[in-house]
C-alpha cells in the first residue's frame, strides 16, 4: 500500500525515510454495520493505530486500529472491545459512550469495504450506519458545537446530524481539528497548517510548523506532532508554536488532546500519555511492528 500524496509531501519535508504505517489508506473488507456484542475479554497485541480516545463518562483511553478498537491502561494489557475486527481509520469522541467512526470491514465479514459514517452510543459495543454506507471513508474526524467535521477523499465533508452532509474545499491534508467553540478549522498539510474561518469552506496558505496531527481541547491549547515525533503546543490558534518534547517512538501514529495537561499519542513503539500537558509521557500500552 503507498501512502497519499500529501503524506508523501509531508515524509520528504521531515527527512523521512518511510512511510507512516497509520497514514497508509487501507483496504478492508465487506459488510452491514449493526452488531450486537458485550465487550470482550481478550487481551491482544496492539499495531496500527489510527485514532485516540478518552471517554468522559469514565476516563477510560481507546484505540483506534486496523484491527478494531481496544482500551488500554497502564501496567494492563489491551482488551478489544466487542468483537469487531474492523479496520477504524477515522475515530473521534463526540460524548459520554458516544464514539463516531469510519473505516473498512473486517475481512470475511458481512460489512462493506468503505463503511461510511458509524456511531456508539455505548462505548464501541455496537455499532450503528448513520450515512454513506458503502460510500466514505473519513481517514479524520472531529466534532465541536454538535456539527462534525470530516476529511474524506481529499475533502472537508460537515454535518450537524451525521446523515446530511455538505461538501467544502479539496485540499491535500492529512489530519483536522476544530476550534472547541467550533469558530475555526485546521488542515495538517505540507506546507504547513492552514486554518478556515468559515467551516472548511475555504483555507487561508500554510504557515508555521509542518505538523502531521493536531489536536485542539481548549482554546489557548492546540497540540501538534510532526512527523519525527516532536510535539509542540501553541496559544494562538497555530500560528506560533513551543516545542515541548519529542513523544518517545519517533514518528507518529496519531494524536489527541483531551485537555490541556491530558495528552495522548500514538507512535512506532506504543500508545503514550501526558498528564503535564506534553512535558512527559509515560507508556500505557507497547505496539508491535
Amino acid at each position: 500500500m503507498n501512502p497519499r500524496p500529501a503524506v508523501r509531501s509531508l515524509l520528504a519535508i521531515a527527512g523521512a525515510s518511510t512511510a507512516l504505517p497509520i497514514l497508509v489508506a487501507c483496504g478492508g473488507g465487506s459488510s452491514d454495520t449493526d452488531e450486537s456484542s458485550a465487550a470482550s475479554t481478550s487481551s491482544e497485541a496492539l499495531s496500527h493505530v489510527h485514532g485516540l480516545g478518552v471517554d468522559p463518562a469514565d476516563g477510560r483511553v481507546y484505540v483506534a486500529t486496523h484491527n478494531g478498537l481496544y482500551t488500554v491502561a497502564k501496567g494492563q494489557k489491551p482488551k478489544l472491545v466487542g468483537d469487531r475486527k474492523d479496520d477504524f481509520m477515522g475515530f473521534t469522541v463526540t460524548g459520554e459512550n458516544t464514539f463516531i467512526a469510519s473505516g473498512h470491514g473486517a475481512p470475511g465479514s458481512d460489512r462493506p469495504a468503505n463503511v461510511g459514517l458509524i456511531e456508539t452510543k455505548d462505548a464501541g459495543r455496537t455499532w450503528t450506519t448513520r450515512s454513506l454506507s458503502g460510500e466514505a471513508d473519513f481517514h479524520s474526524l472531529d466534532s465541536a458545537k454538535g456539527t462534525v467535521y470530516g476529511y474524506e477523499g481529499g475533502r472537508v465533508r460537515v454535518s450537524s446530524d451525521l446523515k446530511n452532509w455538505d461538501d467544502r474545499a479539496t485540499l491535500e491534508a492529512l489530519d483536522l481539528a476544530v476550534s472547541p467553540t467550533g469558530d475555526k478549522l485546521l488542515a495538517t498539510t505540507a506546507e504547513g497548517v492552514v486554518t478556515s474561518t468559515d467551516g472548511g469552506r475555504t483555507f487561508r496558505k500554510g504557515a508555521g510548523n509542518v505538523q502531521a496531527f493536531v489536536s485542539w481541547p481548549a482554546e489557548k491549547s492546540l497540540f501538534g506532532i510532526d512527523t519525527s515525533g516532536k510535539l509542540s503546543s501553541s496559544a494562538d490558534g497555530g500560528k506560533t508554536w513551543k516545542e515541548l518534547t519529542t513523544v518517545p517512538g519517533g514518528q507518529p501514529q496519531a494524536l489527541t488532546a483531551i485537555n490541556a495537561d491530558r495528552v495522548l499519542a500514538a507512535t512506532m513503539t506504543g500508545v503514550y500519555e501526558s498528564r503535564d500537558g506534553g512535558k512527559t509521557f509515560s507508556e500505557l500500552a507497547p505496539l508491535t511492528s
